[in-house]
C-alpha cells in the first residue's frame, strides 16, 4: 500500500539538488507551484482555448482558463475537506505537509488542461487524425511502435506532463521545475501510449518515459501487472479528476442556458434532478426563501448550480475518506464520480447524456471542430513538410515563424516531429486561425 509520508514530497523535478526552504518563508512549496503555475505564458493562453463552446460574442461562456480556476477551486475544497479527516490519522506522520494537500491539488487543476490543443477536443482528433490518415501516415515507418502511437493517439493529458518537466530550447533544466507530488496528481493515465493501443488514453509519452519512472519512484507509487511502466495514480488525481468532472458537466449546463441551447425548464430540472425533496427539505426550504427574493432567472440558475456544486464536492469526499485504502492500494476502480449514490449519480449521468444529445452536438460546437479540424490539419502538414525538408527556401521561411524554444534541433525524426506537435498544440484558437490564413494566403 502507498504511503502519505511518501506520497507528499516538496523535492522539484529537475532541481532535486537544491535544498528545500524552511518553514519561516510564508509561501510553501506546493504554493509555489500554484503561483509558478499561474503566472506562466502556457496558462494565460489557455483564455483563448475553447473549452466547449465557440470562444465568445455578447454571451461569455467557459474558456479553458476560466474552467481551470473553477476547478482548482473545487478541488481545492474536496482536498481541505480530506485533510480534516487524514489529519486524525495515527500512520501519517508528516502532517505539515499533509495541510498542503489544498494546495498541491489546486496546483494540478490549474495545469490539468495546459496540455491541451487549440479547438478543444477537436484538436486532439485534428493533430490525430493528420498521422494517422493524412499526409502523416508517410512517416509511420520512421517511429517504434510506442512513438506512433504517441503521435497517432495524440493525448492533451500526455501533452501537460511534457510541457511542465521538458526542457524545451532556451529554458532551464526540469521545465516548470514542479514538485514531485504536484506533478504526479496531474497524471491521470500513469502508464504510457503502447500499454493498450485499443484504448488510447494515457498519461506520458516516450520522450517523458524516463520523467514519469523518476517521479513515480520518488513517491513510490504503486506498480500495477507486468508491464514495468504502469502504476497505480497517486490518490491526489482522484480529487482533481472528480473536480474537473463536477465543473465540466455542471457549468457546460448553465452555459448552455446563457446560450439558449437548453431553456429555463429543462435546465432546472436537470440542476434539481440532484436533490431529494425527502433527505434535502433544507435545501428547498432554503431555494424557496432565495426564490421569492431573487427573480433574475440566470442567477437563480447560478444559486442552483452552486448548490449542486456544494453537494457533490461532499459527496466525493465522502467517497474519498471511505475508498481510503483501496485508493492507496491500487485497488479503487473507475473514477469518484463513478461511485455516486443513486440519486445523485441518476442525475449526473442526465447531465451527461443531455450534453453529448444537445450541447456537444450543437451546431455552434460542431462549427468550431471543423475550423479545427482544417486549421490544426494544414499547420501540421506544412510544418512536419518544413521540418522533413528543411533545406529547401520553402521550408527555411516557414521554420522562421516557429518561436526558439519550439524550433528542431537536430535528432531523430521522433524529436523533429515532436517539436512540431509542441508548436501547434501551444497555439491559441486566435493565433492558429491567424497563422493559418497567412500560411493559406487568405486575406480577410
Amino acid at each position: 500500500m502507498m504511503q502519505w509520508d511518501h506520497l507528499l514530497s516538496a523535492r522539484r523535478f529537475g532541481l532535486e539538488e537544491l535544498a528545500i526552504g524552511g518553514t519561516a518563508d510564508a509561501r510553501s512549496q506546493f504554493q509555489r507551484d500554484f503561483d509558478r503555475i499561474i503566472f506562466s505564458s502556457p496558462f494565460r493562453r489557455l483564455q483563448n482555448k475553447t473549452q466547449v463552446f465557440p470562444l465568445p460574442g455578447s454571451v461569455f461562456v467557459h474558456n479553458r482558463l476560466t474552467h481551470s480556476l473553477e476547478v482548482a477551486s473545487v478541488g481545492r475544497s474536496i482536498a481541505n475537506k480530506v485533510f480534516l479527516s487524514l489529519q486524525e490519522r495515527e500512520d501519517i506522520h508528516n502532517k505539515e505537509v499533509l495541510n498542503e494537500l489544498g494546495s498541491i491539488v489546486s496546483a494540478a487543476c490549474l495545469c490539468h488542461d495546459m496540455g491541451n490543443p487549440p479547438f478543444g477536443h477537436a484538436g486532439e482528433d485534428a493533430i490525430s487524425k493528420f498521422f494517422r490518415e493524412g499526409e502523416g501516415r508517410e512517416l509511420k515507418d520512421s517511429f517504434s511502435q510506442e512513438e506512433w502511437l504517441d503521435l497517432a493517439n495524440f493525448e492533451g493529458n500526455a501533452n501537460a506532463l511534457r510541457l511542465l518537466t521538458h526542457r524545451f530550447g532556451g529554458r532551464r533544466k526540469g521545465g516548470f521545475a514542479l514538485t514531485y507530488t504536484t506533478l504526479a496528481s496531474l497524471v491521470k493515465y500513469p502508464f504510457g501510449s503502447g500499454l493498450n493501443p485499443d484504448k488510447p488514453k494515457y498519461g506520458f509519452f516516450q520522450s517523458e518515459k524516463e520523467a514519469f519512472l523518476k517521479i513515480a519512484e520518488e513517491l513510490q507509487l504503486k506498480r500495477l501487472g507486468s508491464d514495468p511502466l504502469q502504476f497505480a495514480r497517486h490518490p491526489l488525481v482522484y480529487i482533481v479528476e472528480a473536480a474537473d468532472d463536477i465543473c465540466y458537466e455542471i457549468m457546460d449546463i448553465e452555459d448552455a442556458h446563457k446560450l439558449k441551447i437548453l431553456d429555463r425548464e429543462q435546465t432546472f430540472q436537470l440542476l434539481l434532478a440532484f436533490f431529494d425533496e425527502q433527505k434535502d427539505p433544507e435545501f428547498f426550504r432554503k431555494k424557496a426563501s432565495v426564490f421569492t427574493e431573487v427573480t433574475d432567472v440566470n442567477e437563480q440558475v447560478a444559486y442552483l448550480r452552486a448548490s449542486v456544486i456544494n453537494k457533490l464536492v461532499n459527496l466525493t469526499t465522502r467517497l474519498f475518506l471511505e475508498n481510503h485504502d483501496a485508493i492507496l492500494s491500487g485497488a479503487f476502480k473507475g473514477s469518484l464520480m463513478d461511485h455516486l449514490p443513486g440519486v445523485e449519480r441518476e442525475a449526473f449521468e442526465q447531465c451527461k447524456n443531455l450534453a453529448v444529445k444537445d450541447v456537444y452536438n450543437h451546431r455552434s460546437v460542431v462549427k468550431i471542430e471543423l475550423t479545427g479540424f482544417n486549421v490544426l490539419g494544414t499547420l501540421m502538414k506544412e510544418f512536419t513538410y518544413a521540418v522533413s525538408h528543411s533545406g529547401s527556401q520553402y521550408a527555411r521561411k516557414l521554420l522562421s515563424l516557429v518561436p526558439g524554444q519550439f524550433t528542431p534541433q537536430q535528432g531523430s525524426t521522433y524529436e523533429r516531429i515532436r517539436s512540431v506537435v509542441d508548436f501547434v498544440a501551444g497555439m491559441t484558437d486566435l493565433y492558429a486561425v491567424d497563422l493559418y490564413k497567412d500560411i493559406q494566403g487568405i486575406r480577410v
